[in-house]
């Protein structure tokens, strides 16, 4: 089965990461290539409206893509039951070319492994043919490893209570050797298979494909002996009768066993301490996989598509352990490394979005409706309806088209979208602060820059202190040098931004001017990327 490669957006999402997601994902579908949308953190309130507006599910939500267990496990096709014998044991061995397997129950119950290494300590011990009195072996386990049919009696579930002989003696001698409830196998001699059952052993195995008379079988049907026919020769089956023993004899019942979402690091550390060949994984005590020690050297990696971010401080976590191919972008370049060239669609318009319409145009891929309403709402909220300084003539030439592909009017749907996103209604300051963060690093300092749009700031501005007090907790718990919130007046065309920390300077710097109570006023700013970052990163220069 192909392992999706998965298009996800930055960590507390807004609606052009979402959307730009859902709409690349479609374009690489439309391609043949098998890409899911995901997202890295909750839905806003903006985005909510947007997805159900045009009736569109939310993508996925990842929380990290560290590697699990469920990422490197293989089917479990290879399993045995308690009560196979060892001889079936080794076909499964043999036919699947595996060193150790899963011991299940009838109903998916993992109750032990068998391994190579087991089977020989059982030879070590020197097991003998007497020794299956106490193996608990079955006279239909006696059969399945000789390959043999029951030619008289047929209650094969009873265990073997005797000895297991060979009659290869002579009869007299034989007969005063063996006991009632022995085993003996013997070859084409009829007066020696009397004797014996005349002796009342439990089962007669008669080997090499000889016949039975009549009068031998009508004297074991009554006297409740089991007559075996086994095609192999007498000292054949003396070897393959050990092979009867069930496979609960020779498991381990102590099991190393892992669930789907351990972490491939902790999974590291056990195999490195145990070092079995193979591992089950289970769910519910229920087998559903094996991992296959080997393919930890080299565990084949996620594969990721970035949409709306190429810095890994923004990224979801566990990034670095996947494989990333793709980024498509309209930010600044952040310092985000890969393992070897990828595609990069990278352009300075406002919008992700608009990169993920045109380049669907550009293949001849037609854009259905409710994906063209979401790439729509992407390029309205993030150029503010065209009033953000990082808008671009481009991305209101594609929102004109998106429209009229999603058949809504540009201005009533693009008012409704500002209003949806721009009320804080019972949000708490932190879920205020952290609902649209990113965190940068500028230059010696880390900086976490939330963002907020409303329509009329007044109601958030009241709420300082405690916004305030968030952003400090914000730096003392996180260790950021700067943490900012950016609440920007979507109908003035302006922001305000609550900031503190222990580099406070650095913002006082970049825009020139100390904050009234740590809140300064930025007429003409509504971009983050844009009009806040490039400022900071200058003044660290100086």
């Amino acid at each position: 089965m192909t392992k999706p490669i998965w298009v996800i957006g930055h960590r507390n999402p807004d609606t052009d990461s979402i959307c730009s997601a859902i709409g690349y994902a479609h374009l690489k579908q439309q391609m043949g290539e098998a890409a899911i949308a995901a997202r890295a953190g909750k839905i806003n309130p903006e985005t909510r409206f947007v997805l159900d507006y045009f009736k569109v599910e939310a993508p996925a939500l990842i929380d990290d893509l560290y590697p699990r267990a469920s990422d490197i496990m293989s089917p479990a096709t290879a399993t045995v039951r308690p009560g196979d014998t060892l001889r079936e044991l080794g076909r499964v061995m043999k036919d699947n070319r595996i060193k150790s397997v899963p011991v299940v129950e009838t109903d998916g119950r993992l109750v032990g492994m068998v391994s190579v290494g087991d089977l020989a300590q059982k030879y070590f011990d020197e097991l003998e043919m007497q020794d299956l009195r106490e193996a608990g072996v079955t006279f239909a386990g006696v059969q399945r490893a000789l390959d043999g049919v029951t030619l008289c009696g047929r209650d094969l579930e009873l265990s073997v209570q005797g000895k297991v002989w060979i009659g290869a003696a002579r009869t007299q001698t034989m007969v005063g050797m063996i006991r009632p409830g022995d085993v003996v196998l013997v070859g084409n001699r009829e007066t020696a298979q009397m004797a014996c059952v005349e002796k009342g052993v439990s089962c007669l195995v008669v080997t090499g494909s000889a016949q039975v008379s009549d009068a031998v079988c009508d004297a074991a049907n009554a006297s409740g002996v089991i007559v075996i026919g086994a095609p192999y020769d007498t000292y054949t089956c003396a070897r393959l009768i050990n092979q009867s023993i069930p496979v609960r004899m020779a498991m381990q019942t102590e099991i190393v066993a892992f669930k789907q979402g351990d972490l491939v690091a902790d999974l590291r550390t056990m195999i490195v301490k145990t070092n079995h060949r193979n591992y089950p994984v289970v769910e519910n005590n229920r087998l559903i996989g094996m991992i296959d020690r080997d393919r930890l050297i080299v565990p084949e990696r996620a594969k990721v598509i970035l949409v709306d971010h190429n810095e890994r401080s923004q990224a979801v976590q566990g990034v670095e352990e996947t494989h990333i191919v793709e980024i498509i972008d309209h930010h600044r370049l952040g310092g985000l490394e890969t393992s070897e060239p990828i595609f990069i669609r990278h352009e300075p318009v406002g919008s992700t979005a608009t990169i993920v319409a045109n380049m669907h145009w550009h293949r001849d891929i037609v854009i259905p409706e409710n994906i063209a309403g979401l790439l729509l709402a992407g390029v309205i909220s993030d150029t503010f309806f065209f009033k953000s300084p990082t808008a671009s003539p481009k991305d209101k030439e594609t929102a004109i088209k998106l429209a009229a592909l999603a058949g809504v009017n540009l201005d009533e749907f693009g008012m409704a979208l500002l209003k949806a996103g721009s009320g804080i209604g019972d949000l708490s300051p932190s879920e205020i602060i952290r609902g649209d963060l990113k965190e940068f690093q500028i230059g010696e300092n880390r900086v976490a820059i939330g963002q907020i749009s409303v329509m009329d700031p007044t109601e958030i501005l009241a709420a300082k202190a405690k916004l305030q007090e968030q952003l400090v907790g914000l730096c003392q718990h996180e260790d950021y040098d700067v943490a900012i919130l950016m609440i920007t007046d979507i109908m003035n065309e302006c922001s305000h931004l609550i900031y503190t920390g222990r580099s406070v300077a650095l913002v006082e710097q970049a825009f020139g001017q100390q904050g009234q109570a740590g809140v300064l006023y930025l007429p003409g700013v509504m971009s983050r990327k844009k009009q806040v970052v490039p400022p900071m990163v200058e003044a660290s220069r100086s």
